[in-house]
């Protein structure tokens, strides 16, 4: 497949079928306090410089990529919250006008038709080069390791686990090792997303009619229930990688 990659910023256009473009997460990860800024057409605007637009050869829109801009007064330190701190740090940031010296990675995305096609690294480059473009030596990623499936596991083990060719046995970790990305670190709180019963009942269809652990369909974790209080909370980790903007690429 032959794509063009485009800066939102250079094409405002495409605002709408970027933001039309079918999502893959699962619903109830829309109802992140924090993140839930993040799912409003408003932050891709407020950040166009830092959002890629993929189009295959018909001008279709087929994937996308987006980044956020941060001050950390130690960048040599990441965050342990992750993705809903990348996004609350990008947008005091820019409120505040200090000047960021981090840039994140928020989401690569691709529409079902796209996907098997290395688009993902495709994209994953652009975004780095698009932070070189911007003046920073490096991306740094809180990335979600969703091909873990024993949620009991805990994910500081589980991302250091590896194939025989040495590569991380994660799919999305593994993407981005190939690419130059080093592990960082875990973020233990990356996205937190809290409700009551009634409405984990409505995101998910499950009945949460006991406390403890419950294994959600798309979680990385357990829910946490507690039915005497009438609330359940979902706390996910993510791991941290790190992209020199200035890396090698697969075959250069």
């Amino acid at each position: 497949m032959t794509v063009t990659v485009s800066v939102l910023a250079d094409r405002p256009d495409l605002l709408n079928p970027l933001w039309n473009m079918h999502s893959s997460w699962p619903a109830f990860m829309t109802k992140d306090p924090i993140g839930s800024m993040y799912f409003d057409p408003a932050i891709f605007e407020l950040f166009a410089d830092h959002v890629l637009v993929c189009q295959d050869e018909a001008g279709a829109v087929v994937g996308k990529a987006v980044s956020v801009p941060f001050h950390l007064p130690d960048a040599a330190a990441l965050p342990a919250d992750g993705w809903d701190g990348a996004i609350r740090r990008g947008i005091s940031t820019r409120l505040t006008g200090e000047t960021a010296n981090v840039v994140s990675a928020l989401e690569i995305s691709l529409t079902s038709s796209s996907q098997g096609r290395s688009l993902s690294m495709t994209l994953l480059a652009a975004l780095r080069d698009n932070a070189r473009r911007l003046g920073f030596s490096e991306l740094v990623a809180p990335l979600r390791p969703n091909g873990r499936t024993d949620l009991d596991e805990p994910i500081s083990s589980y991302i250091h686990r590896t194939r025989p060719d040495g590569l991380p046995v994660d799919p999305w970790l593994r993407v981005h090792v190939r690419a130059g990305g080093r592990i960082d670190s875990v973020a233990p709180r990356s996205m937190v997303v809290p409700g009551t019963l009634d409405e984990w009942r409505e995101w998910t269809g499950l009945p949460f009619d006991r406390s403890g652990p419950v294994h959600v369909a798309g979680a990385l974790v357990p829910v946490i229930a507690d039915v005497e209080q009438g609330t359940a909370v979902y706390t996910e980790p993510n791991v941290w990688v790190r992209h020199p903007t200035a890396a090698r690429r697969d075959g250069e």
